[in-house]
């Protein structure tokens, strides 16, 4: 029967060859891939999509008048604004 060392030092044999044969394998694929996009014309775009558009600032609703602050009416209300019952008075004229 093998010594834990033995055994210890077989496992790390393994190991790398399971890297290396991972790494051949890997890049086989990889070859693959590109061979079949480029042989049907399949770009890089057309499979990983495009990228996000950039989000747009929503407009402002409301203006503080002391401060000129403006805020959209989206998310948590802005001090200036949040205990008022009518925000009206507020809304930015278009």
């Amino acid at each position: 029967m093998a010594s834990y060392k033995e055994l210890i030092a077989q496992r790390d044999e393994l190991n790398a060859q399971l890297e290396e044969a991972f790494k051949e394998e890997r890049l086989s694929v990889l070859d693959e891939i590109v061979r079949k996009m480029q042989a049907h014309r399949i770009t890089l775009t057309e499979v990983g999509g495009h990228a996000p558009d950039e989000k747009t600032k929503a407009p402002a609703r409301y203006r503080d008048p002391v401060s000129g602050k403006e805020w959209s009416g989206r998310g948590k209300p802005p001090n200036w604004i949040k205990d008022e019952a009518d925000r009206s008075k507020f809304l930015v004229a278009d």
